[in-house]
């Protein structure tokens, strides 16, 4: 498989992405004012399970590895995720239901507006209000004020977190740690919702195949065996479902790995960050604020660089171009001046403002058609 056929793949905002699944499942369990433009089918009871890293081309590549899963692969269309395509804001847009511009978790690391701090987003920080940052009604919500039983079962260092804050408010949060906890915990939650009769969304994550990927690689036996044991583990939760019940599974992005010579170390360059005042994003979707007056000189700069390795994008041009939906006024300062997408197998590191980076080989973020598509695999029990 070739990680970049050259093409740059934009979202498919409210007609088929990621953001789009929640409010789908929520209109099959008669929410009123949701839309399914994904064509699922009837069922008053849900399970989504989303595993992270979980790329569709990824996952058509290894049939040996996942027979259950890609046994569902061609029953719908891959969803694209948004912008970046990277975790916080994939769950973020699945939770919401909204696309980046508006719930406003723009990256992996993003600017604190007024500040030259980046928010985190996966670890969050403690005087940044997620409720304030991501103000908008989550799926969860508008279920449980509809009356559906709305259930989040993850592990538990992620309840009251940031991010699940601004994903998953509303819902009733149950931990499990491993994934036969996982199983049980889900099983047990639907089929109370099918003994009383009632509607039921539940909502887990499994975060192996994603922590395998950076570490090893996603061309790795180490993936392999990972995915081998997930396609295992949901194999075992449709089995333990009560009749009537639809299985989602999806992921969040796909994964390209990086080898070493395929790399810029934007803080080792000379001259590279000159007139950036802040560098955030990740590896594979850098994001640069520039000094005032200075970003189409940044632009250049980065342009003359990279060549056709990255698509190089102000703010501007990214955002008239679909990139992250509609942005609304409060969330643009959030999003870089420059933005600097990867392809093929290149990334941007920054080896002393994110060490991490250096030690990981699988990589995600921009917006070639290996890290965009995630698959949407149904069952109905």
């Amino acid at each position: 498989m070739t990680t970049d056929d050259g093409t740059l793949v934009l979202p498919r905002y409210d007609k088929c992405s990621l953001s789009d699944l929640l409010p789908a499942v929520a209109a099959r369990v008669g929410l009123a004012g949701a839309v399914d433009p994904l064509g699922l089918p009837d069922a008053d009871r849900w399970v989504v399970l989303l595993v992270d890293g979980l790329g569709h081309r990824l996952l058509g590549e290894h049939a040996n590895d996942a027979p259950y899963l890609c046994s569902l692969l061609a029953q719908h269309r891959p969803l694209t995720v948004g912008v970046p395509s990277t975790t916080a804001t994939s769950i973020a847009g699945l939770g919401s239901g909204l696309a980046p511009g508006v719930h406003g978790v723009t990256g992996y690391t993003s600017r604190i507006p007024g500040t030259l701090r980046l928010l985190n987003a996966l670890t969050w920080h403690d005087d940044v209000d997620p409720d304030r940052w991501q103000p908008h009604p989550t799926v969860f919500e508008r279920l449980v004020a509809a009356g559906v039983e709305a259930t989040v079962v993850s592990r538990g260092a992620f309840l009251g977190s940031g991010l699940t804050r601004v994903s998953q408010r509303g819902a009733t949060y149950v931990g499990a740690e491993t994934p036969t906890e996982r199983v049980e915990a889900v099983a047990e939650t639907v089929g109370s919702a099918a003994w009383a009769g009632r509607p039921a969304v539940t909502y887990t994550y499994e975060s192996q195949l994603d922590h395998a990927g950076h570490e090893h690689g996603c061309r790795s036996m180490r993936w392999r065996d990972v995915l081998a044991a997930i396609d295992d583990d949901v194999l075992a939760l449709r089995k333990a479902l009560p009749s009537g019940t639809a299985l989602v599974v999806t992921g969040d992005h796909g994964m390209v790995d990086v080898p070493d010579g395929d790399r810029i170390d934007a803080d080792t360059e000379p001259g590279l960050l000159d007139d950036v005042v802040l560098l955030g994003g990740e590896a594979r979707f850098r994001q640069l604020w520039a000094a005032a007056g200075a970003t189409e000189q940044v632009a250049a700069r980065w342009r003359e660089r990279c060549g056709d390795r990255a698509w190089v994008a102000t703010r501007d041009q990214a955002e008239a171009d679909g990139w992250f939906g509609r942005v609304d006024d409060g969330v643009r300062p959030r999003i870089g001046d420059v933005l600097i997408a990867a392809r093929g197998t290149f990334a941007v590191v920054a080896s002393r403002q994110f060490p991490v980076e250096m030690r990981m080989r699988g990589f995600h973020g921009s917006l070639t058609a290996a890290e965009m598509y995630v698959p949407l695999l149904v069952d109905v029990v």
